[in-house]
């Protein structure tokens, strides 16, 4: 029997046959119990060990629709329109899932309607029964007002005026009903029997393309994993050309044969869709989860899902034969390195609108970092566009400016004509600048003191190597502390 905490009291929540052969029943205080039976053995539920178990379950239950809900603490719902056939039919994948739960040791109790109201009434009270369409009243009318899924105080509600059946409810007018115990009530009743559609909302996102396999021999290895990893992209390659489309996402499902799944996922930084690319990223994911998967007796189905697509942009080819695209290897390099040590091994520097250097470029993701394309083609007789040259920047960029000692200036507003920077003196020969970069107003906060502004010089010293140099502040400004001076980054 197992107990947990309601309203500052030890009450029964579940219990098993021999419990109930000795007429104790769930909601009962622990004491009460105890009271009639001494010997009774009491075990304090684990709220989230079961969420977790109901969570595996409705994993395992994936492997029949990818339609799956969890209901309550102890039920889920499947949305099988348009499976069944697959199994043979509705009674047969019903008796294949209550055989397959049974194997694994569990109770279970299942109904199928074309109604989640009714099919949850009739796994609750029946516990295998198949609900033809528009028998949902017959069904649910001798049933108690629990079958309807209303709250416990609506319940006691309708009890107290003598409405203790489902049925009952049904034959009273329905305008009294609505206006003494709210709307919900004819809701759940309007549900149940079909006359208003209730969606099952899936747990997870469903997969817009999958295809899987299944198994008359469960595999264990690796490699038989990634064979039937490329016979499937074999087919997904099909289904994606004939939508123009490409994956972004792609997720491997495991359903090993004593109920566990096995979840494997890899993303793209392009969209992609030939097979031995994606042979290719499942094979480093899978040498790098190869010590967390657990095969056990072996999987009996392999499913390959596309999570998310973009569009594919087909790329024209050259006479030898190989593909006018320069980043493609630069891609697929990176997607198998975050394939194998995660998303954040291989990073992108992009650009961002600041005149800062510190703040104009930060680094993403390769995969969220957006796409080179090729500009547009200008006709004959379109004006040639404008070439404006950016600044320049030097090769390398500290992250944080480096202070330095400039001894003396030819003019206070000018270049140095030597500096000390990590306790070697350095004499200038060449000097270009300067560079005025004011500080980003629009970002300091009210009150906030203002920065200087910075006076950037490209520096050669007299054995030829530049660096990239600034001085903090104004001489002529006279609210400002002394200037300061900086080395923000080296040319070459």
């Amino acid at each position: 029997m197992i107990s947990h905490r309601d309203s500052n009291a030890q009450r029964i929540a579940a219990l098993d046959e021999r419990a109930e052969a000795l007429k104790l029943k769930r909601g009962m205080g622990i004491a009460d119990a105890r009271a009639m039976h001494p010997s009774i053995d009491v075990v304090e539920a684990d709220t989230e060990a079961d969420r977790r178990l109901l969570e595996g379950l409705a994993d395992w239950c994936d492997r029949y629709t990818p339609l799956v809900a969890i209901d309550g603490e102890d039920g889920l719902f499947l949305d099988v329109t348009g499976c069944t056939h697959l199994f043979g039919g509705e009674r047969a994948m019903q008796d294949e899932i209550l055989t397959r739960f049974f194997e694994q040791g569990f109770d279970v109790r299942a109904g199928l309607a074309s109604t989640p109201g009714a099919a949850w009434a009739a796994a609750r009270f029946h516990g295998d029964r198949i609900v033809a369409c528009g028998e949902e009243e017959a069904l649910l009318s001798p049933l108690p007002l629990s079958a309807l899924r209303i709250a416990p105080e609506t319940r006691a509600n309708l009890e107290s005026v003598g409405l203790r059946t489902a049925g009952a409810m049904m034959a009273a007018p329905r305008a009294p009903l609505a206006r003494r115990f709210g709307a919900t009530l004819l809701l759940r009743l309007d549900q149940a029997l079909g006359r208003l559609d209730e969606a099952v909302s899936p747990r997870l996102p469903v997969a817009p393309l999958s295809v899987e396999r299944h198994l008359a021999e469960p595999i264990v290895l690796t490699d038989d994993i990634e064979r039937l990893v490329s016979r499937l992209a074999i087919a997904l390659k099909a289904d994606l050309e004939r939508r123009g489309e490409g994956a972004r996402a792609l997720a491997l499902l495991l359903f090993r044969v004593d109920g566990a799944v096995s979840r494997i996922a890899v993303g793209t930084s392009r969209p992609m869709r030939e097979p031995q690319l994606i042979r290719k990223l499942f094979h480093e994911r899978l040498a790098a989860l190869e010590q967390n998967i657990d095969a056990g007796f072996g999987f009996d189905l392999v499913r390959l899902s596309v999570l998310s697509v973009a569009a594919f942009d087909m790329l024209q080819g050259v006479l030898a034969g190989k593909i006018a695209d320069d980043d493609a290897d630069i891609a697929l390099f990176a997607d198998r390195i975050r394939a194998r040590l995660g998303e954040a091994a291989v990073l992108k520097p992009v650009v961002v609108e600041s005149h800062l250097p510190e703040r104009a470029v930060t680094t993403v993701p390769f995969a969220e970092a957006p796409q080179r394309r090729m500009p547009p083609k200008q006709s004959d007789r379109a004006a040639p566009p404008m070439t404006i040259y950016p600044p320049e920047r030097p090769v390398r960029l500290f992250r944080s400016p480096e202070p330095i000692e400039v001894p003396a200036t030819e003019i206070p507003e000018g270049p140095p004509m030597n500096f000390r920077w990590r306790r070697a003196l350095y004499r200038v020969a060449r000097a270009e600048g300067p560079e005025r970069i004011a500080a980003e107003w629009w970002r300091q906060l009210p009150g906030e003191e203002e920065a200087p502004t910075r006076d950037y010089y490209r520096i050669e010293d007299s054995e030829g190597r530049r660096y990239w140099l600034y001085r903090q502040g104004l001489y002529s400004s006279a609210s400002q502390a002394a200037p300061r001076w900086f080395m923000h980054g080296v040319f070459a």
